[in-house]
């Protein structure tokens, strides 16, 4: 991270990656860059949180740079947030941020981007929230990033909440108990301390589970394997959808994408690739491609 700047902007670029567990934010000219970082912003599960995260690290940003919010009018900024499931929310967000030249867009494309680069290859991004992509000759198909009530299979929210499910499906005798559900039942409160939690959870509360997960599956809980396995199920069926291929890179991106590599096919685990890049830094990279003058519809 540079020092503040202090040296006239003109032109700069500003990225934002924004996900259920957090947003990060960077500013660049002339070859220096600034980072601050922020709460979560999902604009489908929390609009006007994200936008109350989004407006707090537009100013933490800007006074890291030495800079007022106005000062970087002129700034191209590409906003990369979960949940942006349409073009009118993204309008909506771009509409409340006070940058003329802005492109909204969920945060799928610039995970991919920052991972690959100008490579082809596929992406499984697993966070709060899940995604699958593949890109070749430019082109990227996307799989995922639906949000929990529909989808997000395999990531940390999905993993917490199907802890809890398997956990009451236990108590019924429909489904194995382990160490793991008996300890989060007993946390929580039993079942009833179970569903009530469940009623208000955000995906970041369920999200907050998965590290506990992975940890009991490394030690041989079976219920947190059953949890595994089924992800990585998910991931292996999602790359072949796309049109894997041996040979093509398989870049993990997120906090959980790599506790999947050991249930993966041989075929895919040899193709596991660090990412090239974050997030932030493909937010980055898509901002320097809008056209100056160019504005979000």
């Amino acid at each position: 991270m540079g020092e503040p700047m202090m040296t006239p902007l003109t032109d700069p670029l500003i990225g934002i990656d924004g996900g259920g567990s957090g947003c990060r934010f960077a500013l660049v000219r002339g070859g220096q860059r600034v980072e601050v970082s922020g709460g979560p912003a999902n604009v489908s599960t929390d609009f006007e949180g994200a936008m109350a995260t989004l407006d707090g690290g537009i100013h933490a940003l800007a006074d890291r740079a030495g800079r007022s919010v106005a000062d970087l009018a002129t700034a191209r900024i590409y906003v990369a947030l979960a949940g942006v499931v349409s073009a009118d929310l993204a309008t909506e967000v771009a509409r409340r941020l006070p940058f003329p030249h802005i492109v909204v867009a969920d945060d799928r494309i610039a995970a991919t981007t920052g991972a690959l680069g100008a490579a082809d290859g596929c992406v499984i991004g697993i966070g709060t929230g899940s995604f699958l992509a593949r890109k070749v000759a430019g082109q990227t198909r996307l799989i995922g990033g639906w949000g929990l009530n529909l989808g997000d299979d395999a990531s940390g929210a999905h993993l917490g909440r199907g802890l809890l499910q398997r956990a009451v499906l236990g108590v019924d005798g429909l489904g194995p108990t382990s160490e793991l559900t008996l300890a989060v039942l007993q946390e929580l409160g039993g079942p009833a301390g179970v569903i009530g939690f469940a009623a208000t959870a955000t995906p970041r509360d369920f999200a907050k589970l998965a590290p506990r997960i992975v940890a009991a599956a490394t030690a041989g809980d079976r219920v947190a394997r059953g949890l595994l396995s089924d992800g990585a199920a998910y991931i292996e069926r999602g790359l072949r959808r796309l049109g894997w291929q041996p040979g093509d890179a398989i870049c993990p991106v997120g906090g959980l994408a790599a506790c999947y590599g050991d249930g993966l096919p041989d075929e895919m685990a040899d193709a596991l690739t660090p990412p090239k890049g974050s997030g932030l830094d493909g937010a980055l990279a898509l901002a320097a491609t809008i056209a100056p003058g160019w504005q979000q519809p």
